[in-house]
């Protein structure tokens, strides 16, 4: 074991946990604001990644443009599944929501599976961001710091939006007492369409971000949705800075655990949602951010 690798862990830890936070972000603001456990936000985020790919080799569209306009499509989707779907089963259990969204991750995974197959298929960083920079005698690839950089701005302007705002306000006031929001001249459902579309899009953002990581593949999303659910669970159900804060960490340790232990790396997050559960249950009705 060397500084080297140790540092060289912590980044690759500190970039899984940039896109940890950025999906448990989504994934926290829609189970607080609508109490909905949302399992389609994996097959969100794979659209976001699919977007911009298609975008560029049927369109020409750069990665900069996509980083723009495939947020916004995949949020339209999300905002076309709750008006559609979801406001149907506002006043139910939530496991119907869980089961409905759990079905279209289903569907969407076989439909992008039929279409394009199993296989990954690359997506190049842009020209600005390739090559790699020295810090500390250490080289860092250009583009995994930008990603770093990119999460942790929108994590920041989300919390901040939801908790400083009067915007944020309204919304997490409807949460509590909708009919009395209303009466202030709130159009709540249309507040909850929004809430919903905004989440989506945060995945489809991550989509993007991951896509010259990771590649592009339709189970991109089911590969990191139990992860991201796991670390939702350890930040608080439905706490916005429990989200981004479980995040960063937990790739960290996950980072780390790479050094010491590779073999544990891939169930750490899992013993850590374990005992979480074990020594604080309540975390699962926790609702503050």
């Amino acid at each position: 074991m060397n500084t080297t690798m140790i540092v060289g862990q912590l980044l690759v830890g500190l970039i899984n946990g940039s896109f940890y936070a950025l999906l448990s972000l989504g994934m926290a603001v829609i189970f607080g604001m609508l109490h909905i456990v949302n399992f389609a936000h994996g097959a969100l985020y794979m659209l976001g990644a699919f977007s911009a790919y298609l975008a560029l080799h049927w369109f020409g569209i750069n990665y900069w443009a996509a980083l723009i306009l495939a947020p916004l499509a995949v949020g339209l989707f999300g905002a076309v599944i709750e008006r559609t779907m979801l406001s149907r089963l506002r006043t139910l259990d939530p496991i119907y929501g869980l089961l409905l969204t759990f079905g279209l991750t289903l569907i969407l995974e076989g439909l992008f599976r039929y279409w394009f197959g199993s296989s990954s298929r690359p997506y190049p960083p842009p020209p600005e961001l390739r090559g790699a920079v020295q810090i500390a005698g250490i080289y860092f690839p250009i583009y995994r710091l930008w990603i770093v950089g990119a999460s942790l701005a929108v994590c920041l302007a989300t919390w901040y939006f939801i908790e400083r705002t009067r915007l944020g306000a309204y919304l997490r006031a409807s949460t509590e007492n909708a009919p009395l929001v209303q009466v202030f001249g709130v159009n709540v459902p249309l507040l909850v369409t929004l809430t919903y579309a905004g989440a989506a899009g945060l995945a489809g953002l991550a989509g993007v971000l991951a896509a010259p990581v990771f590649q592009v593949s339709p189970h991109m999303g089911s590969n990191l949705l139990i992860l991201v659910f796991g670390i939702v669970v350890i930040g608080g159900m439905g706490s916005i800075r429990g989200a981004i804060v479980a995040g960063y960490a937990l790739g960290i340790v996950e980072g780390l655990t790479k050094v010491i232990y590779p073999q544990g790396s891939y169930i750490v997050i899992f013993i850590v949602m374990a005992a979480v559960l074990l020594i604080r249950p309540s975390s699962y009705a926790a609702r503050e951010g």
